[in-house]
């Protein structure tokens, strides 16, 4: 059995992945997913995992710390931000990037995550900027807390975060994805732990999550294959 952590954004798609693996005689994977930060905070810690899936940029950084083993990563999936609200609400337009601006400005509460995402969109109301504007309605969920929880709950009234961690959440209807004009697209990597002691194990649970088979899996849970 290998042990495998991942961020929460990969969450849904593995945990299928797996249990179609271990129909595989002898093949066993048990996979805990987390914020991609506090991951990669134990994995930099030394605790003992065979396979690391994150963020590419995460990975990178690894790999170069030496703590994901040189040449192993490989692009597992790719996720664009998707836009959602209550289940009960009106959806804002989201056709523009204009549109967009319009309906965070317009909006009593925001929500967005700490990972690749959150990221993003900081950067974009930097760039529009609207920071200090929209600052006290502004919500950044913890690590490892899903933003598609606030918005269900009413705790936020528009939010944003990776499609693969919204498709799934009750209680929201997910508006789509950003325009093209804004969007940024992440892909998620896989990489063998230097901690690991079956790296052959590792491996085989790599290239069976990469394979060209596992694509409609990936689609289905709102991610994009890489192969």
């Amino acid at each position: 059995m290998i042990r495998a952590i991942s961020s929460m954004a990969t969450r849904e798609v593995l945990a299928e992945l797996a249990e179609l693996y271990r129909r595989k005689p002898g093949a066993g994977v048990a996979i805990e997913s987390i914020g991609g930060v506090e991951a990669a905070r134990r994995i930099r810690a030394g605790e003992a995992f065979d396979v690391a899936v994150l963020a590419d940029e995460a990975m990178a950084s690894l790999e170069s710390e030496g703590r994901v083993v040189r040449g192993t990563r490989v692009a597992v999936a790719t996720s664009g931000v998707a836009v959602a609200v209550r289940a009960d609400s009106a959806a804002p337009d989201i056709g523009t990037a204009g549109a967009v601006r319009k309906a965070i400005l317009a909006a009593s509460s925001i929500g967005y995550s700490t990972g690749p995402s959150g990221v993003h969109l900081a950067r974009l109301f930097e760039s529009w900027g609207i920071a200090e504007a929209i600052k006290s309605r502004t919500v950044q969920t913890p690590p490892g807390v899903p933003v598609g929880t606030l918005v269900a709950s009413g705790e936020v009234e528009i939010g944003f975060q990776q499609l693969s961690e919204l498709v799934h959440q009750p209680g929201i209807q997910v508006v789509g994805l950003l325009p093209p004009e804004i969007q940024v697209t992440t892909t998620f990597s896989g990489g063998i732990c230097v901690t690991s002691s079956q790296h052959e194990a590792a491996r085989a649970w790599l290239t069976f999550i990469t394979a060209p088979e596992t694509g409609d899996v990936k689609r289905r849970h709102g991610m994009e294959p890489t192969s």
